[in-house]
């Protein structure tokens, strides 16, 4: 066999074994974090309802200060729409939007994502009393990848728990620390 014939086998190989894995993989995922926060409910509520605050604890958000935003509608109610656009591929392009709030308790939304890849995820902010004054912030996100990139959910799902750990550490020091800007 010629070293052509071995590099061209090695590169098929390579190619078609995430592939043929992915084949067995769930395309469903979820993800999801909690943090207790020594803040009442109605104080973290009202802040984490406002999507455009995530620009100061996301650690997505945070991540292309020069990013484009659009923002529709009116923060903090059902339907309003934060978009962004970035040449950062790890930012990339999509939208969120609120899709249905429960006072002082659940904020679900939308997360659309266009570039550098299509999806969709659906995200949810639950807030739990703990007490008078400390809060649980339970945050997940769940979607389906299609066929073949759910094998990327095998790595991703890493990524993705540790960055909403600094997320959710972020949220945690600026509401104690009553930086809520």
């Amino acid at each position: 066999m010629s070293i052509l014939s071995i590099i061209v086998v090695a590169l098929a190989a390579i190619i078609a074994i995430p592939l043929i894995v992915a084949l067995f993989l769930k395309k469903e995922y979820r993800i999801e974090e909690r943090i207790t926060i020594n803040q009442p409910t109605p104080t973290v509520f009202n802040y984490i309802r406002f999507v455009k605050n995530q620009e100061h604890y996301s650690k997505w958000v945070m991540t292309d200060p020069n990013m484009q935003k659009t923002l529709t509608g009116t923060d903090g109610t059902v339907g309003f729409i934060y978009a962004w656009n970035s040449e950062d591929k790890g930012v990339g392009q999509g939208e969120q939007q609120i899709t249905a709030l429960v006072e002082n308790k659940k904020m679900n939304s939308e997360v659309r994502f266009i570039k550098p890849f299509e999806g969709t995820g659906h995200v949810t902010m639950l807030t739990d009393s703990k007490g008078a004054t400390e809060t649980e912030v339970t945050w997940s996100m769940e979607g389906k990848s299609k066929y073949p990139m759910n094998f990327m959910n095998l790595f991703l799902g890493k990524v993705l728990h540790k960055d909403m750990q600094i997320s959710l550490q972020n949220l945690k020091n600026n509401l104690e620390k009553k930086q809520m800007i």
